[in-house]
């Protein structure tokens, strides 16, 4: 789940967004993604051990230090980060802080938009079902990541999440022999894999009729 939040900082179309946690595992999950996310090395890519590099560009940070800001004024708690990142002025650049934020209402930005950031919204819910309703809750649909154990549960998830990929219990969704894209405003199409050579196909159809009359 950190890779799929946190790789290039967050600055990829298939970023997780939107985290939903189940309540009774919530707390602890905080506690534990809060202890990972401290060891993520902040700093210029060409370095040894850096996983969070800078931003694109100054709106960027804009952007990204909004989402907290609105996340807090609905209720979230920022419980680590949530600055732009200050390491006593060496580093030059677009940097913000590892952010991990809990307790946001539905009507945060960060549920209904991209952060593009380092910026990890958790959520909490109870029933598959509900999860389902707030997953789908969305007027894009690229892809979507499944933790669980159940067998049964990953099936009815992944047929149900309204996306065009699903990644389980891993945290990247794109390869070469797999067909890319998604749903809604997502775009339409897939690249990748065989199904991405129909896109450059031109289908001719034929009918005869093989009757005797």
């Amino acid at each position: 789940m950190v890779l799929a939040k946190f790789r290039n900082s967050g600055q990829t179309c298939v970023t997780a967004n939107r985290i939903y946690v189940q309540s009774g595992v919530y707390d602890k999950f905080v506690k534990a993604v809060t202890e990972k996310v401290k060891t993520l090395k902040v700093g210029c890519g060409t370095e040894e051990g850096v996983f969070v590099g800078p931003l694109t560009h100054e709106r960027a940070v804009e952007k990204a230090m909004n989402h907290i800001k609105d996340a807090k004024k609905h209720g979230g708690q920022v419980v680590l980060g949530g600055k732009p990142y200050d390491d006593g002025g060496r580093l030059k650049g677009y940097f913000i802080e590892p952010t991990i934020i809990t307790g946001m209402k539905k009507e945060a930005i960060t549920t209904r938009e991209e952060t593009f950031a380092p910026v990890l919204a958790l959520y909490r819910f109870d029933t598959e079902e509900e999860v389902l309703e707030l997953a789908n809750d969305c007027d894009v649909g690229l892809g979507g990541f499944i933790i669980t154990e159940s067998i049964p549960r990953m099936w009815r998830l992944v047929e149900a999440l309204e996306v065009g990929m699903v990644g389980v219990n891993l945290g990247l969704l794109s390869a070469c022999e797999s067909p890319f894209g998604g749903v809604r405003a997502s775009g339409y199409g897939r690249e990748g894999g065989k199904q991405g050579i129909e896109e450059y196909m031109t289908v001719k159809s034929m009918l005869i009729n093989v009757s005797n009359g």
